[in-house]
């Protein structure tokens, strides 16, 4: 069933039918970086030299981005759909809103009262009624559409109103039994409220509201339809709607390109202790990074990004709601893991080789830590209530073994650890993350995520079922997004690493050649 043009506001979907099939563009080879792939068909074009970026180039950009942003979220959250808002009636905006539709329908009342009445924004009403109706039908439903047309004919109805002969009350049962006859099943408890309104203006009110949330059930269905469709089509789509959105602003690669910069220092750096420390090294030889690490290693720093002071790159902008929640998540579980790992290095080892016993602690960590991720949560004290809570805990277990509880010592260190977590440098927590940001990084190596996970390291079997689900949903998010950006990568980081030029002479080259 279509959406009428408001609904379908400016999103362009007849771009996906006109998208071509794309090799794979997430094998990076040596070859494909080192040779001057500008000619193909699958690569961005060369970035323009800096230009002045007009109000309406800029708002061309905008809705290139936000038609971007809306089809990449349709197609890889299965969940996404819409919603009908109401405004909450202490907002500002919510008690303008209802004086203004107060006073509408007050002023409605009053002219269906006077003798004779007056009908002009009666018929108003109900030509507006006419256009929704008509924007649910499908283009061969004829014979509804005629009927619409004719019953809500507004030049018919202002003959009968000069005449005093308009049957309101009649043209709004047929406006319900029409609606009865479009809404989806989930509204028919609606339709029946309709049916059993008295007041005339009370029922128009109400027939706007039932529309509305059948235009909601619209977009919704129309949703779900074209959700296949950009599934096959969204690599193709994404890329030529970001070179539409790079070509409008030449800068919309700048954070992308800082970004990798970033990334090579980092591997430079890495390379660099690893010659100092070996043997017979000669220090002088120039450093021969893989693309493939280097751009590897820029996904994993999206895993410690600080989302809310670092902008993102422009190519992850579609899935920055997503890797803020999995980093946000990893937190969570890495203070589980350490948790766990600080108990079973001071309990007696009868306790903790219990069945579910560690599942149990993990659960107490993790109700406690619900949360966490927001501004105002105290995680020390939270830390805190958690060591207690697991000191209790441990404690009816040895009592109900026969075994001596913990003495009061060995409950403060236990305490005192725990809360030690969130200290800077801590090497329980050190040690954790190392071992998270190892597993993350051996994911991005596999070819199929499904087929095949890694082995999890030691000291993270508590958290093993959810750290694949994170690493699953992450390893997914990356791959894809070598899909769709891996000609305009390729294009950087041929600048950045194989160049003759200094890497920050090259950065400044490569937003202007």
């Amino acid at each position: 069933m279509p959406l009428n043009d408001d609904q379908n506001s400016d999103f362009d979907s007849s771009r996906l039918s006109e998208s071509t099939a794309s090799s794979s563009d997430s094998e990076y080879s040596r070859q494909s970086f080192t040779s001057d792939s500008s000619s193909k068909p699958s690569s961005p074009a060369s970035t323009s030299p800096p230009k002045t970026v007009t109000f309406d180039e800029l708002m061309a950009a905008a809705r290139n981005l936000s038609n971007l942003t809306l089809a990449h979220e349709i197609a890889v959250n299965e969940n996404f759909h819409m919603e009908h808002v109401d405004l909450p009636q202490n907002s500002l905006e919510g008690r303008v809103k209802q004086i203004v539709h107060k006073a509408f329908w007050d002023h409605l009342e009053s002219e269906l009262n006077e003798d004779p009445p007056e009908y002009y924004h009666a018929i108003k009403l109900f030509e507006e009624i006419k256009e929704t109706l008509l924007s649910f039908l499908t283009p061969g439903a004829n014979r509804i559409r005629n009927q619409i047309c004719e019953v809500l004919d507004a030049d018919l109805i202002r003959q009968q109103a000069e005449h005093d002969a308009v049957d309101v009350l009649g043209l709004a049962n047929y406006v319900i039994i029409t609606m009865g006859k479009l809404c989806a099943p989930i509204r028919d408890d609606d339709i029946k409220q309709l049916k059993a309104t008295g007041n005339i203006v009370e029922l128009l009110r109400q027939i706007f509201h039932v529309l509305d949330l059948m235009k909601m059930d619209m977009v919704n269905y129309t949703i779900q339809n074209i959700r296949p469709q950009l599934q096959r089509n969204l690599v193709d789509y994404e890329r030529t709607k970001f070179q539409e959105i790079l070509e409008e602003t030449p800068s919309a690669l700048d954070l992308t390109t800082e970004w990798i910069k970033e990334s090579i220092k980092d591997e430079l750096l890495s390379v660099s202790c690893e010659t100092s420390s070996s043997p017979g090294a000669d220090g002088s030889s120039k450093p021969n990074l893989s693309p493939t690490l280097v751009l590897n290693n820029g996904y994993l720093k999206l895993l410690q990004w600080d989302y809310q002071k670092k902008a993102i790159p422009e190519t992850l902008i579609t899935d920055e709601v997503r890797l803020q929640k999995l980093k946000e998540k990893l937190n969570e579980l890495r203070i589980i893991a350490c948790v766990s790992l600080i108990t079973s290095n001071m309990v007696a080892t009868t306790i903790v080789g219990l069945p579910d016993f560690a599942d149990k602690l993990k659960r107490i960590s993790a109700v406690l830590l619900e949360g966490m991720n927001k501004e105002k949560f105290d995680l020390k004290e939270a830390l805190n209530t958690i060591g207690v809570q697991i000191c209790s805990e441990v404690n009816r277990s040895l009592s109900e073994r026969g075994f001596p509880t913990l003495n009061m010592e060995i409950q403060n260190s236990l305490v005192g650890q725990i809360c030690s977590i969130v200290e800077e440098d801590n090497p329980m927590s050190s040690l954790i993350d190392k071992r998270i940001q190892l597993y993350m990084k051996s994911l991005l190596t596999l070819p199929t995520i499904q087929k095949c996970m890694p082995t999890i390291p030691g000291g993270l079997a508590v958290i093993q079922a959810e750290i694949e689900s994170i690493g699953s949903q992450y390893a997914s998010i990356v791959n894809f997004n070598k899909q769709v950006y891996g000609p305009f990568y390729a294009n950087i980081l041929r600048k950045l690493l194989f160049s003759e030029a200094p890497m920050g002479k090259t950065g400044t080259d490569a937003s202007t050649n």
